[in-house]
């Protein structure tokens, strides 16, 4: 199974804040916030979603196609990529632009504040998806359109139902700058939507759609819980949860969703059931989880599976093993 990211590519600063935003937050000057935090660490690390969710998929034996714009400081971090098996080919290199930079602050109860900088993302939209696929039998068997520039995302989308390719839609933070119009026209005709429990709410207000009605419009829904697990939906069929991985230190929860869907379609492309695929994006998650940086989750075979085993049973881990023969 070939699959294709679209999306951000970014480098990560990470600060720490040793306290609870909520502790200086005064109820009755919410209109007029003006907080400076005080951090006690700062990491510089690689990230954008869908640098990430490509990172993760190369990392478990798969070669995806990363699809996305970053600026001329783009050549280590392509390096990188190309040795965790990403096939870098198809980036837009800016020469006007920097690479895209994501700050975020978490505290100690893991909130986070954070700022975007578009950067080079912003000429993503220029990037044409016939001429990246061509006509040379390279067509991806799924294209995955992560957060992108909005514009970039509706094109994208737009162009993969023209193609007649199969597309999964992760709008996630993007929500907050999409219209209506453009909300449904990203989700409309998904194989896959992803959104946490938030989004979830959000996708619908700004859709206008019940939940009947996406689940109607999209394959399978699936939403990211945070310790509650994921939940799995599909029309007329009852919701199915699956459980995260329990007993997990947290280090940094920055990357943890991408890192889940990085497991999902590794499980889907070697043939897994859904439930089982799903599985496996909570146990790669549960290492990202544990590790500071998007793409510092280094696992072998042997750990996922323990891990796998620890949270759902030998059986459910001797479900997944055959996912994970080609771990990088």
């Amino acid at each position: 199974m070939r699959i294709a990211v679209t999306g951000s590519i970014a480098t990560d600063h990470l600060m720490i804040f040793p306290g609870r935003f909520v502790d200086q937050l005064i109820p009755d000057q919410l209109a007029r916030v003006s907080l400076s935090f005080l951090v006690d660490g700062l990491e510089v690390r690689r990230g954008g979603v869908a640098a990430n969710i490509a990172f993760g998929l190369g990392r478990l034996g798969l070669t995806p196609l990363l699809i996305g714009a970053a600026g001329t400081d783009f050549a280590e971090y392509e390096v990188w990529l190309k040795e965790h098996g990403v096939d870098t080919s198809a980036v837009r290199i800016s020469t006007e632009r920097a690479t895209a930079r994501f700050l975020c602050i978490t505290d100690e109860d893991a909130n986070q504040i954070a700022a975007f900088y578009t950067g080079a993302m912003a000429e993503a939209g220029e990037i044409d998806l016939g001429d990246v696929f061509g006509s040379d039998g390279s067509r991806p068997d799924l294209v995955l359109i992560a957060p992108d520039d909005p514009e970039a995302m509706v094109r994208h989308t737009e162009q993969c139902r023209d193609l007649g390719l199969p597309f999964a839609a992760d709008p996630s933070q993007q929500l907050a700058r999409l219209d209506g119009a453009q909300t449904r026209q990203l989700a409309d005709g998904a194989r896959w939507l992803f959104t946490n429990e938030y989004e979830s709410s959000l996708l619908l207000e700004r859709s206008g759609w019940s939940r009947d009605e996406v689940l109607a419009r999209v394959g399978t829904w699936i939403t990211t819980l945070g310790s509650a697990g994921v939940r799995i939906e599909q029309a007329d069929r009852p919701p199915v949860t699956v459980d995260a991985v329990p007993d997990v230190r947290v280090a940094d929860p920055t990357g943890v969703g991408d890192a889940f869907r990085a497991g999902f379609f590794a499980g889907l492309a070697q043939g897994l059931p859904v439930t089982a695929a799903a599985r496996l994006g909570c146990v790669v998650a549960s290492t990202a989880l544990a590790a500071v940086g998007s793409q510092s989750h280094h696992a072998d075979g042997g750990t996922l599976l323990a891990t796998a085993a620890h949270a759902y049973g030998q059986a459910a881990s001797d479900e997944i093993a055959p996912a994970l023969a080609g771990v990088r």
